[in-house]
């Protein structure tokens, strides 16, 4: 191949405490028995066989059902747990906040649209933007500190968001000549660089950093399955310092700036399976925090598996970053399908120093790319800041085997810088076809191609 060198309740605490227990895999020669392991340790939540429906506490069609919802959710953990029930037919809401031992079903049919004004998402609450800890609106569907909590059944989640409501607040060329996120994004970022008190931080009403759909916060025992979910705000499954994670049967469409699909950040033992992922941004992205705020908190995302999903659109189809300043690490991928001409990348990291972070034992086995636009493998050390920081970034003991593509423009794109850290990526097995460029492998090791084939296309004679 061509390369060029160039608070809180005892819940906090026991979750914190698992979540910080964990350390790091010693890169053995037998993942796949790290990978029993954890699988062995996720189990999806059980929740006793009783439903409380929404219209038997006052939700009407064509109406808000916000207090239905909340006194039906309410009434279900006061029991000891079932299931809170929304029928076929479209209901309209503001922000869901789930409790221990509620199960959220949507039946098939069944479309729980919510209101895009940003006042149905207060009182704010904490939360991240971006991997930085805020006061701000809430999540559309939202748990703190809960245990055993799901999101089931054949129905649609609705955000609502589009070219008028939420995504606007992005900002740039595409929104222009309304309020935007800019202003209070540069102050946040300010915010954790000066170690300002989260509780100072506020971002609701008269603020514009825009909420995740679905975020489970501080939670243990979590089950998002079988729902649609579309137009989202922002980040659309969003598990968030929580444990024992299923995200299964899943189909996100939402094309919207930042609508990343899934993005679990600061976890442990996580499971994405069965999943179809057509986004705006990265399908999945797996975060630890950002800057000063991933660091000071410090809980890294670890013991992740993906498989059997299928990325379409999107930045990349399986990334991990770029706020990963609490590290990542044993993450598994396998038996996915990637396929898209807007798919910019099929596995992508990104960081730079200032946000820096550890990410270390990736495994990628068993994946079918059809179309790529860009490269197979991006790593994006000149993110952003790229050098300009004094935490360096590094990528670690990644391994990608029995990986076929049918077209991309390049195999490898690495793009370091000098005192960033890219080492140790082996490829085992693979079969890369369509191949347009040649590879870019800056301030890098330059990857391992062990029984690798490379089909490169003819290059195009000038007229």
């Amino acid at each position: 191949m061509l390369s060029r060198m160039k608070s809180t309740t005892s819940l906090t605490a026991i979750t914190f405490a698992l979540l910080a227990a964990a350390s790091s895999a010693v890169r053995g020669e037998t993942p796949a028995a790290d990978e029993k392991a954890i699988l062995s340790r996720i189990q999806a939540p059980a929740f006793p066989a009783r439903d409380f429906l929404i219209t038997e506490h006052g939700a009407n069609e064509g109406e808000d059902a916000s207090e239905a919802i909340a006194k039906t959710i309410r009434a279900c953990h006061n029991a000891g747990g079932g299931r809170v029930v929304v029928p076929k037919g479209t209901w309209i809401t503001g922000a869901v906040r789930l409790f221990s031992g509620v199960n959220l079903h949507l039946e098939e049919g069944a479309k729980l649209k919510f209101d895009p004004d940003p006042n149905k998402y207060l009182p704010a609450v904490l939360t991240r933007f971006e991997g930085m800890e805020i006061i701000g609106y809430s999540p559309l569907i939202y748990a703190f500190e809960q245990e055993n909590v799901a999101i089931t059944g054949k129905g649609t989640l609705d955000g609502s968001a589009d070219q008028k409501n939420w995504w606007p607040w992005k900002g740039g060329d595409e929104y222009q000549g309304g309020p935007n996120q800019q202003a209070d994004r540069d102050k946040l970022e300010q915010q954790v660089a000066d170690d300002v008190p989260v509780k100072e931080r506020n971002y609701g009403e008269g603020h514009y950093l825009r909420p995740s759909f679905i975020e489970p916060h501080r939670c243990k025992n979590v089950l998002i399955e079988g729902v649609t979910v579309i137009n989202a705000p922002m980040w659309v499954i969003h598990p968030l310092l929580c444990s024992n994670v299923t995200v299964r049967g899943v189909s996100v469409r939402s094309h919207g700036p930042n609508n990343d699909g899934c993005d679990p950040e600061s976890c442990r033992d996580v499971l994405i399976e069965n999943c179809v992922f057509d986004t705006g941004d990265d399908c999945i992205a797996i975060k630890s925090g950002r800057n000063n705020d991933g660091r000071r908190v410090g809980v890294p995302s670890e013991n992740i598996i993906i498989r059997d999903c299928t990325m379409r659109d999107g930045h990349g189809g399986v990334t991990m970053g770029s706020e990963v300043s609490g590290d990542v690490r044993n993450i598994f991928i396998s038996d996915c399908r990637l396929d898209s001409p807007e798919l910019d990348h099929a596995f992508r990291f990104k960081s730079n120093a200032m946000r820096g972070g550890m990410v270390e034992n990736i495994y990628f086995r068993d994946i079918q790319i059809g179309v790529v636009k860009k490269a197979v493998l991006g790593v994006e050390f000149d993110y952003e800041e790229g050098a300009n920081g004094p935490h360096m970034p590094v990528l670690r003991h990644v391994r990608i085997e029995r990986v076929a593509a049918e077209s991309c423009d390049q195999v490898v794109s690495i793009t370091g810088f000098q005192a960033a850290r890219i080492s140790d990526i082996h490829f085992k097995d693979c079969t890369f076809q369509g191949v347009k460029e040649a590879d870019v492998v800056e301030h890098a090791e330059a990857p391992v191609m062990e029984n690798t084939t490379v089909e490169t296309l003819p290059k195009k004679k000038k007229p």
